[in-house]
């Protein structure tokens, strides 16, 4: 073991240094924090690249790549995603120096990035994938940049077997700071109390294999034997330091809750409904699209809602939920432990899950969207007006690139919008400034060209109405109960929409206070 400001002198100038974390979860938040402090005391360590497979920090108490998100001390980040939050909240540190070029800043796929790691650890020749194709991540988009100041191409375009591919380079990591709960006196590491493992094996392999130096920041210390086997997370052959913050949070604004990290039973009674009003609605609409024995992925936004209405519903155990940070079942946590969940069936490390969704493994996936263009194509990636709402892709892009079926979820317009729900009918009382559907994306997260190519199935639920991927474009469906046709949907979207000859509207029960008496549709064969 060794003190936290011995540790930061560890990062030479110049290093390459990965994290495991995601956003407030499994954060090593006390070691980062080290780091930023020598800077500021010694002006070292100095243009370090940092390297995280999900983001690190957020901006809700745990703060993550902010304590480094220093001039001089960073030269370049590559991030599957990137702390966000309200634009009502000051921007993130790391933010400012983006926006101001002031780093190197690049937006990678959350399971590529795992699979870079995976590959320098084996001495492979770098990532050939085809997740991230037509995307910003595709070089002839944005090739992952998010700034100026990011000038390097990491990712090109290469054909093998005939095919195109992307090829991500290996990023050699000498520095890796990895989180656990306790540690032995060997230096094994275990994560009883964490809400999920995330990448941390796959950072100290990669890391030590590459020859560099590995410290794990952990909660405690146990005696030599008191960590079962099969429960180390990261073996002692792996890790060179222990680092120990008795005060380490489990996740943002959650000091320790033993029913995120597996041990105990939420009990059911204590989930809270969720309130009447159009959120529910887009998440009931949402619900409508589960089979009896799904496995569903689920993203941010308003998809976290749908296993509450599920849990009202009575049919919580109808459907399985996979997160990318592990968890597999359960209730999915929402708001500031999102990635986490609540009475898991089990919680796999990261980079498993990953591979489980890169090779379309599960039935669905109910996903969130900023944008959507007339391609079909979403945008969650970036928008220049406000760039630190958002969180760049994380696992979007690996999720969505070969789902069979995904449904996305949001509200047709924003800026100001106010809707009002009254006798089973949705009334426009205020109808928003900012388009969300538009001509053209400013970034494509997912490829409605190469959705249509792959005949997936997409589904994009708002509050207003229900479209489908189509042929040509994208094509109304539904219509809620109150919702003109024309003057609501038509005119508003920033392209011409076709309209389904078999227009329906929408299921008057999403539109009532009590619970609907769902019944999921029996399981495709």
């Amino acid at each position: 073991m060794v003190s936290f400001e011995a540790a930061a002198r560890l990062v030479r100038d110049g290093s390459v240094l990965a994290v495991s974390s995601s956003s407030g979860l499994n954060c090593p938040d006390r070691m980062l924090a080290a780091i930023g402090e020598r800077f500021a005391s010694e002006g070292h360590p100095r243009e370090i690249t940092f390297f995280m497979p999900i983001a690190a920090g957020d901006m809700y108490g745990i703060k993550g790549i902010d304590h480094i998100a220093r001039k001089g001390l960073l030269r370049r980040v590559v991030g599957g995603s990137y702390p966000s939050g309200p634009s009502s909240l000051e921007p993130p540190a790391i933010w400012k120096m983006i926006s101001a070029n002031e780093v190197e800043a690049y937006n990678f796929p959350s399971g590529v990035l795992f699979d870079m790691l995976r590959d320098v650890a084996a001495r492979r020749a770098g990532v050939l994938t085809r997740i991230g194709l037509d995307t910003f991540v595709d070089p002839r988009r944005h090739g992952g940049k998010m700034n100026r100041a990011a000038r390097e191409d990491l990712v090109r375009v290469v054909e093998f077997g005939g095919e195109e591919w992307l090829h991500f380079p290996n990023v050699l990591p000498n520095i890796a700071i990895v989180r656990g709960t306790s540690a032995d006196p060997d230096g094994n590491v275990s994560s009883e109390h964490e809400g999920a493992p995330l990448g941390a094996l796959d950072v100290a392999l990669a890391t030590h294999n590459a020859g560099g130096v590995v410290i794990a920041q952990v909660k405690r210390l146990v005696d030599r034997g008191a960590i079962p086997a099969q429960h180390v997370a990261v073996p002692s052959t792996l890790v060179d330091y222990v680092v120990v913050d008795p005060d380490q949070m489990q996740a943002t604004q959650t000091r320790y809750d033993p029913a995120l990290s597996g041990e105990a039973k939420k009990p059911r009674a204590s989930f809270e409904r969720v309130p009447f009003g159009p959120d529910k609605v887009i998440a009931r609409r949402a619900a409508l699209e589960l089979a009896e024995g799904d496995a569903v992925n689920l993203g941010f936004g308003i998809s976290p809602l749908v296993p509450l209405i599920l849990l009202e519903e009575g049919d919580d155990e109808a459907v399985t939920w996979a997160i990318e940070q592990g968890p597999i079942g359960g209730i999915p946590a929402g708001g500031f432990v999102f990635g986490c969940a609540f009475n898991a069936q089990a919680i796999i490390p990261s980079p498993q899950q990953f591979t489980y969704f890169q090779g379309a493994g599960f039935d669905l996936c109910m996903l969130s969207f900023l944008e959507i263009d007339r391609h079909g194509s979403v945008n969650v990636s970036q928008l220049s007006a406000k760039p630190h709402v958002t969180a760049g892709c994380g696992g979007f892009v690996d999720i969505t690139s070969h789902a069979r079926r995904i449904v996305f979820s949001g509200y047709f317009r924003a800026g100001g919008l106010q809707l009002e729900i009254a006798g089973e009918r949705m009334k426009i009382a205020r109808e928003g400034s900012v388009a969300k559907l538009v001509p053209e994306v400013e970034h494509v997260t997912f490829s409605g060209r190469r959705g249509r190519a792959q005949a997936q199935e997409v589904t994009y639920i708002t509050e207003r109405c229900v479209l489908r991927l189509a042929k040509e474009g994208l094509e109304v469906t539904e219509i809620a109960p109150g919702i003109d046709l024309e003057r609501d949907v038509l005119a508003r979207a920033g392209f011409p929409l076709s309209v389904s000859p078999a227009l329906k509207t929408m299921d008057a029960r999403l539109f009532r206070p009590e619970p609907m008496k769902l019944a999921l549709k029996e399981r495709r064969t």
